[in-house]
């Protein structure tokens, strides 16, 4: 489908969320995704993974995840420069932030003419755990988490609430979880941590695990991650999630 991509400035309870939205063209209605990025916000291999999901008939939400620490607009660069600002500001932002940001996003969607009732998430890396956390909310019926970082640790500041991963029970919607064997970032131990705690539970989810490393979805940066090929297959489970969930 052709897609029409804009942005919008969010009222959050933490300041101002930008909000970048890629949707089919015309007057249609469509489910919504909750698209988080990683710690770099919206960069080029984000846009492209945004607009690869609209085209398929989605309404995709890309909301900047430390607009609270950075001017609006803000892109980090793939570089150790970045590396560093993106990783403060992941130890410097609450997780009740991120929760009340979902909301900001749930609450707009719900205002749209565009909005067909159905809400997803999905995110890679960090935007993966905080896809995870947005799947908390009741309206979240399916969430695509590609090698999310720190599920199995409580990294993310948590002032007020509880690690998402002792909220498993506010899950109702479907989960699919993607990962690398190879990924440094996500440790084995850590990894069965995850999976045996989800599966003591009745959430409905899914479990890959290819050989691949960490950010192996990233079509850019010139670091050796990038697997177009496994890329495509995570592509494709991920809207399959989607079209049994959100339609």
């Amino acid at each position: 489908m052709k897609i029409q991509s804009h942005l919008v400035d969010l009222e959050t309870p933490t300041g101002i969320m930008r909000t970048y939205i890629h949707r089919p063209t015309g007057d249609g209605q469509y489910p919504v995704i909750l698209f988080y990025s990683e710690i770099f916000q919206q960069t080029g291999p984000i846009e492209r993974a945004a607009k690869l999901m609209a085209s398929h008939g989605y309404v995709v939400l890309v909301p900047e995840v430390f607009h609270e620490l950075n001017p609006i607009g803000t892109v980090l660069g793939y570089d150790d420069a970045g590396r560093e600002k993106g990783n403060t500001d992941k130890h410097s932002k609450n997780v009740q932030g991120y929760d009340s940001d979902n909301v900001t996003l749930i609450n707009y969607a719900q205002q749209q003419s565009w909005f067909n009732g159905h809400i997803g998430a999905m995110g890679f890396c960090i935007g993966g755990h905080l896809a995870f956390r947005a799947a908390l909310q009741p309206e979240v019926k399916g969430t695509a988490c590609f090698y999310a970082t720190d599920l199995h640790v409580s990294v993310i500041p948590n002032k007020d609430g509880q690690h998402s991963m002792e909220r498993l029970d506010s899950i109702k919607g479907e989960l699919l979880m993607i990962w690398g064997k190879q990924d440094s970032h996500v440790p084995k131990d850590g990894l069965a941590k995850i999976y045996k705690e989800l599966n003591a539970t009745d959430i409905t989810f899914t479990w890959h695990e290819f050989n691949a490393a960490h950010a192996f979805m990233r079509d850019e940066a010139d670091d050796g991650r990038y697997d177009g090929q496994t890329a495509q297959l995570g592509y494709q489970l991920a809207l399959n999630l989607f079209s049994r969930t959100l339609r």
